[in-house]
């Protein structure tokens, strides 16, 4: 009878456990864009649903996790952990069963509320598990790593599975992973959990999640109604007007979700902002970067997930290698110097082709996985370092909100600016009694199209398309370059070097 609590006093295998949880979640915010073109054709689904299949998940999650992130604080991370996992295996089972996009949409949603519950639980209960300052900057560390290898290995296992199974295997695979976390879980993972961590903040919820979706979708329809439209005004009003209201609200309430006064803490917004940039820019990149992988070069969903393995190398490496860097130079060096690196490899990224040799492609990408790697475990540590261990759930959730709303926005933005560019583009008579307007709105379009005309037309044609395409990859990368490297100076200006460490808090209790 007491062989779990024993099993349960290994910090080594609850990490691993924890890594795996946060794995398998991170994973599916990138398995489904290798599959993109395979369900433009099997769905029908357009660009902007394109984005919303890419973007519903990640979007859900980041208007989530702060209140999941204060509710594993009240009621037990352990329990939530396994809890979140479950529904995450349900739902993604749910998903490989779909027959449109929108029924798609609605369950990477669904995902989305278990991946919510998971994230922050996981950051909470290695800030709980390692307490003294450099285990845990490690241990951060390997989560940070093991969040970007996810991110960056999802093509990879997503375009083997497209290449042998049909695309609804990119979900199926899920349940497995999770299956043995939760055992993991049970067996390895202590609870720990904050008995005054205040009541859900209903109304906070609510304005966030109103506030972030009316932002996203504003964004990602803003290509079709046209960025001066009446509509895309009052989108973008509206979604200022709802934010602004919820931080008002947070600061007046006694029991807010999201505590504002944290971000007076120029530790904790430094770091929110680096990660917030950095996973903004990684996920626009990574949004444009599989399609020209397959419709400029005519690579496989395989072959496209493989080409993507320097960014998940670089990622794990860079991850590991970040908090012994800070030790020696500080926080301040390494993140401004890796969200520069992060803009240097996107910016020479912008001058990719059609006849650009995969090698020097390899080469943008490890600047961008190395820059990233280097930018997200140290500036994770700020956030987390900056808080007591009793909130540890809530600045998870924080840390965890900035990385999906990052994230959401990065494929709201890349992949609007490159829709814009792309549709602009193809206004040539080239397209003259073909559907124009379809092919404007897929990139999957426009090629099935070219695959049915004769041969001197389709030459034509094609150059035109991947003409308009390779434009706007150069836009959507050059922008993301620009954030980055804005973040980068505002990052060198705002974060402290070294922080003090949070002390653990004597409320903790454990199960």
């Amino acid at each position: 009878m007491r062989t779990a609590p024993i099993l349960r006093n290994h910090p080594i295998a609850a990490l691993a456990v924890i890594c795996l949880g946060v794995f398998v979640i991170s994973v599916d915010a990138t398995i489904v864009n290798v599959a993109l073109p395979t369900l433009s054709r099997e769905l029908g689904a357009d660009t902007a649903q394109l984005q919303w299949i890419v973007d519903a998940y990640t979007l859900v999650m980041s208007g989530l996790l702060l209140s999941a992130g204060s509710l594993s604080d009240r009621y037990g991370r352990r329990g939530w952990l396994n809890s979140g996992l479950a529904v995450f295996a349900v739902t993604s089972g749910i998903a490989a069963q779909v027959n449109t996009a929108d029924q798609l949409i609605a369950a990477r949603a669904a995902m989305g509320v278990g991946a919510a519950v998971i994230f922050p639980t996981t950051l909470g209960l290695i800030t709980n598990i390692f307490t003294d300052p450099v285990p845990r900057a490690k241990a951060i560390g390997l989560w940070a790593a093991m969040v970007g290898v996810g991110v960056a290995v999802g093509p990879i296992s997503g375009g083997w599975l497209l290449e042998h199974f049909w695309w609804g295997s990119i979900f199926m695979v899920n349940i497995p992973i999770a299956a043995l976390a939760i055992v993991g879980g049970i067996l390895f993972v202590p609870t720990s959990r904050d008995p005054a961590a205040p009541r859900v903040d209903v109304p906070g919820l609510l304005l966030s999640a109103a506030g972030i979706t009316t932002l996203v979708y504003t964004v990602i329809e803003a290509p079709t109604w046209g960025w001066t439209n009446t509509r895309t005004a009052i989108g973008f009003a509206t979604a200022a007007i709802v934010l602004v209201g919820f931080a008002l609200w947070e600061r007046r309430t006694t029991h807010p979700m999201l505590d504002v006064t944290v971000f007076f803490n120029r530790r904790f917004s430094g770091g929110s902002l680096a990660v917030t940039a950095g996973f903004l820019t990684l996920f626009g990149f990574i949004f444009v970067i599989t399609q020209y992988f397959q419709f400029i070069k005519n690579y496989t969903a395989f072959q496209t997930g493989v080409r993507l393995l320097p960014v998940a190398i670089s990622i794990a490496l860079a991850s590991i290698l970040g908090p012994r860097l800070v030790e020696r130079i500080g926080t301040t060096a390494v993140v401004a110097a890796g969200l520069t690196v992060f803009a240097a490899g996107l910016a020479w990224a912008s001058t990719a082709d059609a006849a650009t040799p995969y090698d020097q492609i390899a080469l943008q990408m490890l600047l961008l996985g190395g820059g990233l790697g280097l930018t997200t475990a140290p500036a994770t540590e700020a956030i987390m370092g900056s808080l007591s261990a009793d909130k540890a759930g809530v600045g998870s959730a924080v840390n965890d909100t900035t990385r999906e709303l990052g994230g959401t926005l990065g494929v709201a933005i890349a992949g609007s600016i490159f829709a814009s560019v792309y549709s602009s583009r193809l206004g040539t008579s080239a397209l003259t009694g073909l559907p124009a307007d379809a092919m404007r709105h897929s990139m999957a379009v426009a090629h099935t199209v070219i695959q049915q005309l004769p041969a001197p037309q389709a030459g034509v044609v094609r150059d035109v398309v991947n003409r308009a395409f390779l434009d706007g990859l150069q836009v959507s990368s050059l922008v993301c370059a620009g954030i980055a490297l804005g973040a980068a100076i505002v990052v060198a200006w705002l974060l402290p070097a070294r922080g003090r460490q949070a002390t653990p808090s004597p409320a903790l209790t454990k199960a």
